[in-house]
């Protein structure tokens, strides 16, 4: 496809992000994530989410720079984990991060959870809006977190987050959090959109991938993006990493996003965010 055609979101401090990018979790560093990078950035990818946790940032800093393309022209996730919360922590594990990558900055960095509403949050966000002063981050944001927590965040520092990247798919929807990001203007992004695979079994979305010459993966990936979320679908297969990219040459019609709408049952496939609590020992 046109690398020019995969569109881009406005984040609410002005930046531009692309639409689709590949997440890396699971990957091994090394070889497995440098080549699968390698293929999505020669597709025309230019969003690459990975984390401190998923252990291969060095991996993905090293596809990045044997890629020949601008750095400028790559936009690079990476985010805090959870033993590395609170001011001063944060700051040595962005340090960190951004050795590994070999990079001088980031172009998000994220909160990877909340652990309740904490003030260790806040904490750590202090030290997130510091790194994006001096520019070393292009924009912050969180993950995981649910409106009670992006209140409890927002009420007690200076900048909105940018992005809030949550699970999300047909089959959980999340439109209340949606829209609570939306009302802020923080843009939501969906990780794991294909469910480990699991959209192929979906009866409606094989129904409309036959008619309309798609598979289930671009079905579920062309209706988030007409729902304004950014996706990041994981893959290791080159060729589905090519073809989780062809998504911008047709659209759904109402009636199509209304059916897939109809499918959300509140299934998660990950911890949820309420429940789930983080070790910071």
């Amino acid at each position: 496809m046109d690398k020019a055609l995969v569109p881009k979101v406005k984040l609410n401090n002005g930046m531009e992000m692309p639409t689709l990018g590949l997440g890396v979790l699971r990957m091994e560093d090394g070889p497995e994530v440098e080549e699968a990078v390698g293929w999505a950035l020669e597709a025309g990818y230019r969003l690459i989410d990975t984390a401190r946790v998923y252990n291969n940032e060095k991996g993905v800093g090293r596809a990045i720079r044997a890629s020949g393309i601008p750095r400028e022209e790559i936009f690079l996730t990476t985010k805090v984990w959870n033993e590395d919360q609170g001011y001063e922590k944060t700051q040595a594990a962005f340090d960190a991060s951004c050795e590994r990558l070999g990079l001088d900055y980031v172009d998000l960095y994220l909160i990877h959870w909340p652990g309740g509403v904490s003030s260790l949050n806040r904490e750590t966000w202090r030290s997130m809006e510091s790194i994006y002063s001096k520019g070393r981050a292009k924009a912050i944001g969180v993950s995981n977190f649910h409106a009670v927590h992006l209140n409890a965040l927002m009420e007690a520092t200076e900048i909105v987050p940018m992005v809030n990247q949550i699970e999300l798919h047909p089959h959980l929807q999340q439109r209340e959090l949606r829209a609570f990001c939306k009302k802020h203007g923080i843009q939501v992004e969906a990780w794991r959109p294909l469910m480990k695979g699991k959209v192929g079994e979906i009866p409606l979305l094989t129904t409309l991938a036959a008619e309309l010459e798609k598979t289930p993966a671009q079905i579920a990936l062309r209706w988030m993006i007409q729902h304004d979320v950014v996706t990041i679908p994981k893959s290791q297969n080159k060729g589905r990493i090519i073809e989780n990219l062809n998504v911008f040459d047709f659209e759904l019609t109402d009636m199509q996003m209304a059916a897939i709408d109809a499918l959300d049952c509140g299934e998660r496939l990950g911890p949820d965010p309420d429940t789930f609590r983080m070790d910071f020992s």
